[in-house]
């Protein structure tokens, strides 16, 4: 026999072997548990068939009695209230006006003083002649002759600090034009004066009246 055959043959034998054991290994690992199961069931089986007595509960407690609760008089009946009545109602409208402006006062200059009166005349002014002396039949205006105008003249003579008529204003009218504006003319051109003086003696201003008769010589 040749090497190759009996390493061949010995290959065979240990797989042989090998095989056995594993059989052997499954049918003791089959057994085992087999019979492990047999004995748990055995088990289960005799703790169903063993009873326990069960103690029984003890006897429950009775509850105590309700208190009595003190008699209460039944509330008072109270009576139902009216019925509400609607009622249209207008809410009257408040009309709210706006704030005014605020009120700024109107500052105005105080008006200029007046002049202090003037110091009372001691002495009036004074023609120094009849102011109808200063009136002839020859300054009778022609216009006033043709017409055949008279009357009576009124005038006013505003006598200045010098005692010359700065002015003269027609009072009464004779009812000549002529006649009126000749009478004014000749006494600003011919009348003189003592002027008026004051308490301290200073020549001040006046006014004198007169008159002058026109009539139509014969």
């Amino acid at each position: 026999m040749s090497y190759a055959n009996r390493k061949e043959m010995s290959s065979n034998k240990t797989a042989a072997i090998v095989v056995v054991a594993l059989i052997h290994l499954v049918l003791g690992y089959a057994l085992v548990t087999g019979l492990a199961y047999n004995v748990i069931k055995q088990a289960a089986e005799d703790l169903k068939t063993f009873d326990v007595a069960e103690e029984p509960p003890p006897p429950e407690e009775e509850p105590p009695p309700p208190e009595k609760q003190p008699d209460v008089p039944p509330p008072p009946q109270v009576a139902a209230p009216p019925p509400l009545v609607r009622t249209n109602i207008t809410t009257p409208q408040i009309q709210t006006t706006p704030n005014p402006p605020p009120f700024v006062p109107v500052i105005r200059p105080a008006p200029p003083a007046p002049p202090a009166p003037p110091a009372p005349r001691i002495e009036p002014a004074r023609a120094r002649a009849n102011l109808a002396s200063y009136v002839s039949n020859d300054d009778y205006p022609s216009d006033a002759l043709s017409r055949e105008e008279q009357g009576v003249t009124g005038f006013r003579l505003d006598i200045g600090p010098d005692g010359r008529v700065t002015n003269c204003t027609i009072t009464q009218s004779s009812g000549s034009r002529s006649l009126d504006s000749t009478t004014c003319r000749l006494m600003k051109s011919r009348a003189r004066f003592t002027p008026a003086s004051d308490s301290t003696g200073r020549k001040v201003a006046d006014s004198v009246p007169g008159r002058i008769r026109w009539q139509i010589p014969e």
